[in-house]
Parts: C-alpha cells; structure tokens; sequence
C-alpha cells in the first residue's frame, strides 16, 4: 500500500522553490537540516535568517504519528479542541500495550482482552477524525513510520521521543508531547526554536562485528546524554552513504539519548534502494528528481567545520563494537576494554537475558546479522547461556523473516520470539525472575537502560549492545566475553571461535506480508461515535485547566526537592503504569514516585508541611490541592531526560503544582510543561539551587511583566521568619506566554477555534 503520494509530490514540487529562496536570503550554501527546516515554515512565517538556539520559529509538519500510550491523551485533548478532522495526515499506532511474558501469540490475545477498551477508543476516534489506524501487533511505531510514511526531505512530529528513527530516510522527525500533536492536527503552527547543527562526518566502511548501533554508541559516549540538546545531528561522508537506509534508522533513533531535536542522514543510493523495496518506487523517483535538494550542497560537505556548530569525525574502518551502560546510555565501551571496567566495577558477571529488536534494531539486516551468530552457534553444537528474547519490529519483518527461516535460528539455540511491539524495552516485560530485587546483569540492543526502565528492579545493570553482540553474549551467558577473541566451549568440549556475522541489507526474495495490521479511517465521521465509560478505569474525559488569574503565585508549597537524574520514567513510570494513560487522575497516583527527594534520600517519601508527616508525592500534592494550595518542584540538571512522555507534565499540572524550577530541562519536557501551562524555570545561578530548604514558602514575583528574555524572582520564606531572594530565568516566546496565560496551549487553541 502506497501512503501520502499526492502530499509528496506537493511537497516536492515546492521545495526546490522555497530552497533557492532561503539560499539567496541567507547569502551561503545551506545544510540539508536547514534546507527542510526553511522548507516547512509556516504559512505566512517571515523569511528570516533565523538564529540557532535563539529564535523560536513556527512550521508547518507534513504528518503527526502516535503511539497507543500517548495517542490516549493526544485524542482526548483534540476531542475538546473543536475539530471534525485532522489538518494533516496522522495515524495511531498500538504498540506500547502488549506486554512480553509467554511468546508472541499469547500475548497478543492477553493484550486484546486486557486493553480492549483502550483499543476500542482509539479505533473509533482515529475513524471519526480521519486518522489511520494500526492494529495490535502490526509493528512498533517507528519501524511502521520507516517501512510506510517517511520520506526524504520531509518532516514530521511523533508523540515518542523516537519519533527521531525516521532520519534513516532523509526526514526531519521529532518526538513532541500530545499537545504538539494536537496543534499540528489541529492546523495550528508548530514551534520550535531553531537548532544549533552538529555534523558527524563518517569515513571509511564498517567491517567485522562493527555495525551501525555502534556508530551511535560511541557518539552516545562522546556528546553525553545531554551534549545533542537543541541541536540536529546531521551525518554525512562516504561512511554515511555506505550504511543501510535501516542501520542510518538506528542510529537517528539513539539520537535520542544524547538529547538531539533529531538526527538525519543525505538521500542517497541506499534510501533509493530501501523505498523501491518497500513498495516506494514511486516516491523514490521523485526523490530522485530533487536529489540535489535533499542532500546538503557541495560546499557544506567540502569545508563541514565553516557550516556546523560543532563538528565529530568516526572512522568506521577503525570502529570496534561498543558496549554502553549500566544505569545511562552514554557510558560508552569499546568492546576490548568492556571486560576491564566490569571487573573494576564490580558488576554481576552472569548475563541473565539478552534481548534483541525494538525500534532502535529490528530491522531486516539487524535480524539476518544476528541470525548468522545463532545459524552457527547451532552448527556447532551450541544453545544459549543466558534467556534470549527476539522482538520483531513490524508484521512486515516478521513475516519475511519467518519465511525466510531467520526466526528458527534464534528458535534452534534456545530463543523465544515475542510480539511486534515495544515490550522489553519500556517496561513491558513480565520478567521471569525468582527475586524482583535481586542485584544482576542483561544485555539488549534497545537505546535506554535507566535504572528500573525494563523490569522495575533498581539493581538490575543493563547494558545496550548491537543484535549481534548480544546474541554472542547469549551463548557465553558472562559478561566477561569478547567475541571477537574469546572461545565458546561447545556441548561436547570443543573451543570454537564465532565468525564476523555477515547481513542482508535487504530480503533477496523481497518483502512479503499477509496482513500488515492497517485499518483506514471509513469516512463516515458525522456518524462515528465514541464512547467513554465515566466509571472507567482506563479511559477519562478531560476538563479544561484553570487560566491564569493575573496574579503572582504566592505561597506555593514545596512538594519535592529532586537530587540528580529526574527522567520522565522517574516523574511518570511505565511498565504497569501505561494502562492508565488514558485516565489522568489515575495515572497522577504514579507522579515522581521515582524521584529522589534531596532531604531524606528516598524515593515517594516527602514531608507534607500542612501535618508535618511524611508520605508518597501523589499524596501529599492531592492534600496541598485539596487545602487550596498551589505547589513547587524543584529539580537537578536536565530535568525530563528521556521519553516525549506528556504525562509527566499533565500530571503535576492535575495535582497542583504550577512551577517547575531547574538546573535544567530536557528540551521535549520543558516544551510539554509549556503546553499545560506551567511555569517552567531555570535558577539564573544554579548555586541557588542549595538555597531551598524542606520546609519553604515560595513566592514567584515579575509574572505581570512576563515577556521573551525576562527574568523572574523566587522569593524563600524560611520557618525561622527569614526571606531571601534570587532570579530565575525562562525561555518562553511570545506565544508561550499566552498558552501560560491562557492555562494551556489547546485553551488558547478552542478560543480561536469558537471565535
């Protein structure tokens, strides 16, 4: 099935136009990223040599995509924001709600029943709206996007923060909040500010253990997790175009771990290659009218340092595997030196599971790789040390791979084929452990592994690996392994060597799917009903949030001081919780229940200054509420670190509090506090921060004279009766301001709709 066509050619017939046009303004040759970025303003958005990382800009997505776990509270805000139909073309992808326990087929008929009703909403509010909607088991969401809608040089919005995996084709994609979603869909100009460029030149060609989750694993390594923030990571060089249009989709989805807006690779051979195999030939040769305009000019390529904000170079002749983890995903190995730093750390040496797939390497190439190193582990009279789990990405890849017997040699040495869907890598995962807590090593070749993200056990050490270094670990079952030097004792004593897996970039008998899991909208909108059970668990309608009363916010209570890493897992978990993202009341029972209070060090314990008792966060935010109470959060550096998850910023907004005051913010969750009309602030000094006793009153003082660059003051009312003060800062824009003023960004969208 061919999707978008007519959109394309509009978007392709403009382009090349609206490029020669920001060229001849700008004066210079452009990267590829600005040549989109300057191809999607909004209509009516000045043609301006914007500045990177300061000026916010307005644009115009071509598509929206949503997961079913966030797609939940996109829909229920664009229900209220008074639309018949979406603006642009957008789909619902259901993904998130299938727990992995027992094997693909059970889980997928447990996941029917046990979400039916969430199901049910999503499919008829996709058929009411206009919306394309993907079944249960159709594939992961970014895998689906790669396979069907991305194209090069376009650009879109997903409500995930691996929205990102779509630049393996050319696109600028990026994962938003719902209320993003809601905008776009809505017709609304999409803000952002303009991103600062950081190019990866890649040289040489891959060979041996080396693939493309290694790239982004040494860049993880070298940018941080907070070194891409605010920027687009552009990689170009004749290692660039050499890799496979799904390896480059790896590596843009882990551009999500080091921060990056997105990351994205120059049209080439290989994305012409992909489109034509994946029924796009079409497309691929309108690209190819345009190639000129989906790469960056020849100058940027000749002289990258006169062109980006910062500039790596990765040899990958020279590249050996990496191995990154425990705990954050930029701590970054080479596989040589990976066994010294488990041994100096201490770490659990038996590799209890390994786990392949995800959106981040399920690809065709990433399966037939790691299906050598199992193909001939079996010829060798080998099984699997360690419990191994196999996730394909799509009912595409499935299919073909099943056909192709690439499923039997994971199934031959002992490994167990799960659902199309997210499962592991977010939590969902009904971990066969004798002990939840017990301290102990995995290793997968997902993109994250913060504390408790896969299985809810804080001492669980999981590393991120490619497929193929992970199924090698799978049959050592230790993680003082090296493939690439160490034996493997066979069944019957012998000490053999594993070979270099060796790929297929694409199927040779081509992609083959009986039902790729796709239901388009009927048309019929004037007479699809929704219905939500108000005595539902799963599902809420939503009630608008309050405007801003004008006023200063006085006397805000302190719910929580946070002491390090705050990720959106930590301030709304998954797992277990995703079955209530479609309830905000319910779900705001998990709010910063993993976040580390700064005064007693302990998670879901904070001290309630109305009884001076301790209790969970949730809790004592629903008292300060109920006692008429607004409240604070302050947290560490990079607050809202990882998934584009809007709940993390619905949820405060629910239970009170107003303010969020940081070190720092992960770009996607400040963005999302924004939109749910929250003060989001950053300390003007960050030695401020000590300043903040358990006990405090805080005044936040200047809001009447809110305006872009202004600054704000916290005034501390301690209990001894003293006060000081200090200036905190903001980066709202203009039209920031007024969602603030308004309560929220859809607030402001259904007044000018009822206008």
């Amino acid at each position: 099935m061919l999707f978008d066509l007519e959109l394309i050619k509009k978007v392709y017939s403009e382009f090349p136009e609206r490029i020669n046009q920001a060229r001849a303004l700008l004066g210079r040759p452009l990267t590829l990223s600005e040549k989109i970025l300057y191809g999607h303003l909004f209509q009516g958005e000045a043609l301006q040599n914007y500045s990177r990382g300061g000026d916010y800009v307005n644009f115009t997505p071509d598509r929206v995509a949503m997961q079913d776990a966030t797609a939940q509270m996109a829909l229920l805000q664009f229900m209220i924001a008074g639309k018949k139909r979406t603006a642009v073309p957008s789909t619902v992808h259901c993904d998130h709600l299938i727990q992995a326990s027992a094997g693909a087929t059970q889980d997928l008929a447990m996941a029917l029943e046990q979400n039916r009703e969430v199901y049910y909403f999503l499919e008829s509010v996709a058929n009411k709206y206009g919306i394309g909607f993907w079944k249960p088991g159709a594939g992961i969401i970014h895998q689906v996007i790669l396979e069907n809608y991305a194209f090069p040089g376009g650009m879109m919005i997903g409500t995930d923060s691996h929205t990102v995996n779509a630049g393996g084709l050319g696109m600028i994609a990026i994962g938003v909040g719902g209320a993003d979603a809601v905008d776009v869909m809505a017709g609304m100009p999409w803000e952002l500010k303009m991103p600062k460029l950081i190019g990866i030149r890649l040289t040489g060609r891959l060979n041996g253990w080396a693939s493309a989750k290694d790239i982004i694993l040494k860049a993880a390594g070298i940018l941080t997790v907070k070194g891409g923030t605010g920027c687009i990571i552009e990689y170009f060089g004749e290692g660039a175009d050499s890799l496979s249009a799904t390896g480059k989709g790896t590596i843009c989805n882990m551009g999500a771990e080091v921060g990056a807006t997105t990351s994205l690779f120059g049209y080439d051979e290989k994305m012409k290659i992909y489109l034509e195999a994946t029924g796009r030939k079409e497309i691929a040769g309108l690209a190819e009218n345009i190639r000129a305009y989906l790469r960056s000019d020849p100058e940027v390529y000749a002289n990258p340092a006169a062109f980006y904000d910062q500039l790596i170079e990765i040899d990958l002749s020279s590249l050996e595997p990496y191995i990154n983890g425990p705990f954050t995903p930029d701590a970054a190995f080479p596989l040589s030196e990976f066994v010294n730093e488990v041994r100096e750390k201490n770490y659990p040496l038996e590799m209890e599971v390994g786990l392949i797939g995800s959106c981040t390497n399920s690809s065709y190439e990433d399966l037939t790789r790691a299906a050598s190193v199992a193909r001939q582990a079996s010829n060798k009279n080998l099984k699997v040390r360690s419990e191994f789990i196999i996730t394909p990405g799509s009912e595409l890849i499935h299919f073909t791979s099943l056909r192709d017997g690439i499923l039997d040699d994971f199934l031959a040495i002992g490994g167990q084929v799960m659902a199309n869907a997210c499962g592991p890598c977010i939590g969902q995962w009904k971990r066969h452990s004798d002990d939840p807590n017990r301290k102990n090593s995995i290793i997968t070749s997902f993109n994250r592994n913060f504390s408790k993200r896969n299985d809810g056990n804080p001492n669980t050490h999981s590393f991120v690996a490619s497929p193929e270094i992970v199924t090698a670990f799978v049959l050592a079952g230790k993680l003082d392994f090296n493939p690439m030097t160490d034996t493997l004792t066979t069944n019957d004593g012998k000490e053999i060597f594993l070979d270099p897996p060796r790929g297929l970039e694409l199927p040779p008998d081509g992609f083959e799917v009986r039902d790729m899991g796709y239901l388009a909208p009927s048309g019929d909108s004037e007479n699809a009903e929704i219905i939500v059970n108000p005595d539902s668990e799963r599902l809420q309608l939503l009630s608008p949030f309050d405007p801003w009363n004008r006023k200063e916010l006085k006397d805000l209570k302190l719910l929580i001081k946070v002491k390090g890493k705050c990720t959106t897992d930590h301030i709304s978990m998954a797992g277990p919780w995703l079955r209530f993202r479609g309830h905000l009341d319910n779900i705001s029972n998990n709010m910063l229940i993993g976040a580390v209070n700064v005064f007693n060090d302990s998670t879901n314990l904070v001290k309630n200054s109305l009884s001076g008792d301790y209790a969970a966060v949730p809790a004592v935010a629903r008292e300060y509420k109920k006692a008429g109470f607004q409240s604070i959060v302050i947290g560490d550096e990079n607050y809202g670190e990882g998934s584009s998850r809007e709940h993390a910023a619905m949820e405060p907004r629910h239970l009170g509090v107003r303010v969020v005051l940081v070190k720092s913010f992960a770009r996607i969750h400040e963005t999302n506090l924004k939109k749910q009309g929250m003060l989001a602030l950053t300390f003007a000094d960050k030695a401020d921060y000590e300043k903040i006793k358990e006990d405090d009153k805080l005044d936040i003082v200047g809001l009447e004279n809110l305006a872009p660059g202004s600054l704000l003051s916290v005034v501390l009312h301690h209990m001894d009766g003293s006060s000081e003060s200090f200036e905190v800062k903001h980066s709202y824009s203009h039209a920031q301001i007024e969602w603030f003023k308004a309560g929220s960004a859809l607030n402001l969208i259904r007044s000018l709709e009822q206008k």
